[in-house]
């Protein structure tokens, strides 16, 4: 097939339009060029616009074990896994980049002309940029790693290089290798603010991290530009090796699992002391999204794209499982699934092979944890009531402290039932500057429940979930201030 494409800004300056190509900046994905059949993804989403136009209500994903949905991958309903091979030319002044190796590159009548070729086949998603860049570069083991940005935008490039360096590193020893010669960032303008990994390529807006400001003094604060790139080269896995259906909770595939494995990556970075901030965010973001919902929550196993819940609620059950299952057991399965189902074309498997993967490795005695996380929608009410302390004659400190606890499922709309709580939850004391000094499982069966334990350390705050691994409404009151005793 031939076909010619033209982009034309309108009104004034292009405002209110998209900007897929711009003097120095360019980037646009194959979203823009031609595809065979009926493409869905089109359709008028808003339900008031589609009444507007006289439409019935949009068609939802198809249930996350239909045949006919599983026949597709949810990146494109037109092709399976493709050839690419690509020559994209470009002012003289700038570099064109597109997935994969570049074979040639060459000027003509003032044009600078760029030959990319894929490996080996890919997903029908793809995407090309220009702009006149610098480039940084740099290896790990046999993999080259690029860095493409606009000149002055050098803030953060350490942090990204580092990302790359130790996704590849954790993601290689435990889900397998790496299916390409090379891992490449390239920045793009900041009329959008979010990173999307293609193959070989990661496009990422200047908002989202290459003029972000991380203050490492400061134990509060994210190095997002590190977890972020970890989150993307994580795509070269999830998404890119193995990819899901075009049915429900088929993103929990690929956004669930980029999202862990990212955490896991930050986690043997910064400690899991520091992770609290993490999974507060991640806590704090799916109650906004569900308190926002406009139509219906799903369990994650279920959810149609929804952010809040396959990134935000996915990395919260995927962090609690590892912590209850144990991260070299959770990597051994999804190892084995990904060798299963690597590069695996129709049927795509569902999220049900991941349910059942974790299901197998589970010990009975987290066995509830399974459907708690993937098939239902679970939140706690969990809260400290009291907390006291007194010194021993050795320097250590006995604390006395009781919490509450309960569980409740909501459906879809929001109406909530109360769960019988047999539920291992940690319990824990802080010193003064957050420090743990104290954090154990136990297996609570009833509401109220007291605890006395002796820390070396002085106590400042104890209670239930100390680092909110769990979903709960108010995280905020878990601890409480311990009262120091006289002797």
């Amino acid at each position: 097939m031939d076909f010619d494409l033209a982009y034309q800004p309108q009104g004034i300056l292009g405002l209110g339009e998209e900007t897929p190509v711009i003097a120095n900046g360019t980037f646009f994905s194959n979203q823009v060029l031609p595809h065979i059949g009926y493409q869905s993804a089109l359709e008028l989403q808003d339900a008031g616009d589609r009444k507007k136009h006289g439409l019935p209500a949009r068609d939802q994903l198809p249930p996350r074990d239909d045949a006919a949905g599983l026949a597709n991958n949810n990146v494109s309903n037109d092709a399976d896994w493709i050839s690419f091979d690509a020559t994209v030319s470009t002012s003289a002044d700038q570099i064109a980049i597109a997935p994969g190796t570049l074979v040639k590159q060459w000027s003509s009548k003032e044009r600078h002309y760029y030959h990319y070729r894929m490996e080996q086949p890919i997903l029908n998603l793809y995407a090309f940029q220009s702009a006149r860049y610098q480039v940084k570069r740099d290896w790990w083991q046999d993999v080259s790693i690029e860095l493409y940005y606009h000149p002055g935008h050098s803030y953060n490039l350490e942090r990204m290089n580092k990302g790359i360096k130790e996704a590849l590193d954790y993601y290689t020893r435990n889900f397998g290798p790496y299916q390409n010669k090379l891992v490449r960032i390239v920045e793009f303008p900041r009329y959008a603010s979010y990173a999307q990994s293609l193959p070989t390529t990661i496009a990422y807006s200047e908002a989202l991290g290459f003029i972000a400001k991380v203050n490492e003094r400061n134990p509060k604060d994210v190095d997002y530009p590190f977890y972020v790139t970890a989150h993307e080269v994580a795509h070269q896995w999830w998404g890119h090796q193995l990819v899901g259906g075009n049915t429900r909770g088929a993103t929990v595939l690929s956004e669930t699992l980029a999202e862990y494995s990212a955490l896991m990556v930050m986690k043997k970075n910064v400690g899991p002391e520091r992770m609290r901030r993490f999974l507060r965010y991640d806590l704090e973001q799916y109650l906004m999204g569900r308190a926002i919902e406009r139509k219906k929550e799903l369990p994650l196993a279920d959810n149609e794209n929804q952010n809040y819940i396959q990134y935000r609620k996915g990395s919260l059950a995927m962090y609690q499982l590892q912590e209850a299952i144990g991260e070299t057991r959770i990597n051994a399965a999804l190892k084995e699934m990904l060798a299963e189902y690597h590069h695996r074309a129709g049927p795509y498997p569902s999220v049900t092979v991941l349910v059942e993967a974790l299901r197998k490795i589970t010990p009975p005695d987290y066995a509830y944890l399974i459907d708690d996380v993937f098939n239902q929608i679970v939140l706690y009410e969990n809260h400290a009531i009291s907390a006291s302390a007194r010194r021993l004659p050795d320097g250590r400190y006995e604390v006395a402290f009781s919490v509450s606890a309960a569980k409740v499922r909501a459906n879809e709309q929001g109406a909530e039932m109360d769960m019988l709580l047999r539920d291992w939850i940690e319990v824990g004391i802080d010193d003064k500057d957050g420090n743990s000094l104290y954090r154990e499982r136990k297996l609570i069966t009833h509401k109220d429940n007291l605890y006395t334990v002796i820390v070396n350390g002085r106590p400042a705050k104890a209670g239930i979930d100390p680092d909110n691994k769990l979903i709960d409404r108010k995280p905020r009151d878990n601890m409480i201030n311990v009262e120091l005793l006289p002797l």
